[in-house]
């Protein structure tokens, strides 16, 4: 792709509304024919069930994915009791079902263990990969593969009772790489009753609400320039960190790959700190980290969004 190219491809972040029944990646690829690119990515898969937030990155705003694995997500989530699924979910095989079904008081009362730091184990029915072939895969072939147990964070959960007496509605407010099937499916085997998770709506991610989400019909009435304009500008995913200005002459270093003491940017930040980077006119085109270097801490280019 020449330079003309990439300066005219679009560049920047996309809310959707993704609505059940379609996969995360299907999205993408109605993204990529209406804004005419291959480069889109998002920063983090919704199962086909689920509906709600998914941040699309378009042209070099989808090298942004890696950086953003651990942000924080909302959730509200239908918890069903008295039954488990091979996929933690009402899409899958019922394996076992149970009448003797917690009073909200028993529920309310093993909510606490799951909040803050726990070890969650990942669903087979998920592209976690193992040996370059995706767990879900492995499933429908019939095959459970042992999972390492990972640690997540569950910031916020409350629940709600419904009309159902089986089905409880969940606010939750957790880490990047939280399964919410899995977090149903480990609180009703914790009652002792089984759980699945009956329905998802995905709230926030990256900082993003339902509110600021397109849905894929109103974007695919819309004119190229319309569409353009609905980009949000890459540096947003970033707008937590700190940001930091270079010179013209700390800038062309910078953007070589040269690792600049801190002390010659006039910056005591820790080790492992990452920030936006901008030029001398505030303009954002990198993201950068604090490194180890000769000198002792310093500043290095992890990723150019900007040319």
């Amino acid at each position: 792709m020449t330079k003309k190219m990439i300066e005219n491809e679009p560049c920047g972040v996309l809310i959707v509304y993704k609505p059940a029944g379609i996969t995360s990646h299907d999205v993408v690829n109605r993204v990529r024919r209406l804004y005419g690119t291959r480069r889109v990515g998002h920063t983090g898969t919704l199962d086909p069930m689920a509906t709600g937030v998914l941040v699309v990155l378009i042209g070099r705003a989808a090298k942004a994915s890696e950086y953003l694995a651990g942000n924080c997500k909302q959730y509200l989530a239908t918890l069903r009791l008295g039954m488990t699924t091979d996929t933690e979910d009402t899409t899958g095989t019922v394996l076992t079902t149970n009448q003797a079904i917690p009073t909200m008081e028993q529920l309310q009362a093993v909510l606490p263990e799951f909040r803050g730091k726990i070890q969650q184990i990942p669903p087979m029915y998920s592209a976690l990969k193992v040996n370059g072939k995706k767990l879900v895969d492995l499933a429908r072939e019939g095959q459970v593969i042992d999972r390492l147990p990972r640690e997540i964070e569950i910031f916020r959960l409350e629940m709600l009772p419904t009309e159902n007496q089986t089905d409880y509605r969940l606010d939750v407010v957790c880490s990047g790489g939280t399964y919410i099937r899995t977090l149903c499916a480990d609180i009703g085997a914790r009652l002792g009753c089984g759980g699945v998770m009956a329905a998802l709506e995905r709230h926030e991610a990256c900082g993003f609400t339902l509110e600021e989400a397109h849905s894929l019909e109103t974007l695919e009435k819309l004119t190229e320039e319309e569409r353009r304009k609905l980009l949000i500008p890459t540096e947003a995913l970033f707008r937590d960190l700190p940001a930091v200005s270079l010179s013209s002459f700390h800038e062309r270093l910078f953007r070589s790959g040269c690792a600049i003491a801190q002390h010659k940017l006039k910056l005591s930040l820790p080790r492992g700190s990452r920030v936006r980077v901008c030029d001398t006119a505030g303009n954002f085109f990198a993201l950068g980290e604090v490194v180890d270097a000769d000198e002792g801490l310093a500043l290095k280019s992890i990723k150019i969004f900007v040319l």
